[in-house]
């Protein structure tokens, strides 16, 4: 169903514009695509689990200040990046202690947790644009496999099936299900919620810091504002996917496209020169319009 949506929205853009079904074109929705691709990656774990990540914007501005500060501090760039990921990996541990454990409400934790790191990211950079001058590690944004493909679309399509495979073929995959589908029944079957619901935050903090190597190597710089209103645009690519925030569905491939379908409406509206201010109201619209079928769905199920 929602593979066929994307198709339908391709062929009318593709009707509407000439531009839309160019090689290159396409490989812009990808690249674009792929900062929000890797954090709805993480997002969707979260999701699953019945909860909500509000933090993942901050997070990849933090982490990728941090590790622009690392290369001007002239530390190897393979390190930088290693360090990076686990500093992101660790906040998004911290946001899962927190609600796992002290059992403070997702929304609550990753609001702060988003405040706060936009904060140190302003703190940090002292509200400034950080350059990277350095270029193994702005190869992760800006390199090319056999002079063909970008590498944040390597790194994003390698996301995507790390992700599925984790989520289909393992023991946590599908204890992430049966913690966001039913808690109790969870707990009485002697699965560790607490530890599922810190590893899916934490899979998403290390997601975060994935998404702000690639775009400050893209950029070849880290800004202090960077991927603002990030996490509505994976939130919104997860739901679109098929995943209910209600929690216990959602697949990698419904993500996939999800976000997909988020970048083509972003694309086909530049190209038809929409004005942005619109461009937000009707991806809100979208949102609203995939949680109103989410909710319907579960109350015709309950009922």
């Amino acid at each position: 169903m929602i593979l066929f949506g994307f198709i339908i929205l391709c062929f009318i853009l593709g009707l509407l514009t000439n531009r839309f079904f160019t090689i290159n074109n396409w490989r812009n929705i990808f690249v674009q695509s792929s900062t929000t691709g890797i954090v709805a990656v993480g997002m969707t774990f979260v999701i699953i689990t019945g909860g909500i990540d509000l933090s993942v914007g901050s997070v990849l501005a933090f982490t990728a200040m941090i590790s622009a500060g690392m290369i001007r501090g002239n530390m190897n760039p393979i390190l930088a990046i290693i360090f990076t990921l686990v500093f992101g990996l660790c906040i998004g541990l911290i946001n899962g202690l927190f609600i796992s454990k002290l059992k403070m409400p997702p929304f609550i934790v990753t609001l702060a947790a988003m405040s706060i790191a936009r904060g140190l990211a302003m703190v940090y950079s002292g509200g400034r644009t950080i350059p990277i001058m350095n270029d193994t590690y702005n190869f992760m944004g800006q390199g090319y496999l056999f002079k063909i493909i970008p590498i944040p679309i390597i790194i994003m399509i390698i996301a995507f099936f790390i992700a599925g495979y984790i989520l289909k073929y393992t023991s946590f995959g599908r204890k992430t299900y049966a913690v966001g589908g039913n808690r109790e029944a969870a707990k009485f079957s002697g699965i560790k919620i607490d530890n599922i619901e810190m590893i899916a935050y934490s899979i998403t903090g290390l997601m975060s810091a994935t998404a702000g190597i690639v775009l400050s190597g893209r950029l070849g710089a880290s800004l202090p504002t960077s991927a603002e209103g990030l996490e509505l645009d994976a939130i919104g690519a997860v739901v679109i996917g098929g995943a209910s925030l209600s929690g216990g569905k959602g697949t990698i491939f419904g993500t996939f496209i999800g976000v997909l379908i988020m970048s083509v409406l972003n694309n086909g509206m530049n190209l038809l020169n929409v004005n942005p201010f619109y461009q937000q109201v009707f991806k809100g619209l979208i949102i609203l319009v995939a949680v109103l079928i989410d909710v319907l769905k579960n109350r015709y199920k309950n009922e």
